[in-house]
C-alpha cells in the first residue's frame, strides 16, 4: 500500500503522517507512507487544502488531520 501525504510541512501534515505511521503499526499493514511537498505534484492531485492523503493514487482525505480510527479504517 503506498501512501502519499500532500502539504507543505505544516505541523498538521506531520501530525497526519504520525496518525498514518501509528495506525499502520496498530493494524500490522504494510505500507509505504511519503511526504509531497511539492505544489504542482500536490495540485495535480486537485488538492487545494492541505494536508490530503493519497492512498494508491486515489485521494481518500483532505483538508484536516484524520482521526486514528479514519486511518486505521483505510489499512489492510
Amino acid at each position: 500500500m503506498e501512501i502519499k501525504v500532500l502539504g507543505p510541512g505544516c505541523a498538521k501534515c506531520t501530525a497526519t503522517v504520525d496518525v498514518l505511521q501509528k495506525a499502520a503499526k496498530a493494524k500490522g499493514a504494510d505500507v509505504s507512507i511519503t511526504k509531497v511537498e511539492d505544489m504542482r505534484e500536490i495540485v495535480s492531485y486537485g488538492v487545494m487544502s492541505t494536508p490530503g492523503v493519497v492512498i494508491d493514487g486515489k485521494v481518500v482525505h483532505v483538508g484536516s488531520v484524520p482521526t486514528s480510527e479514519k486511518a486505521e479504517g483505510w489499512m489492510k
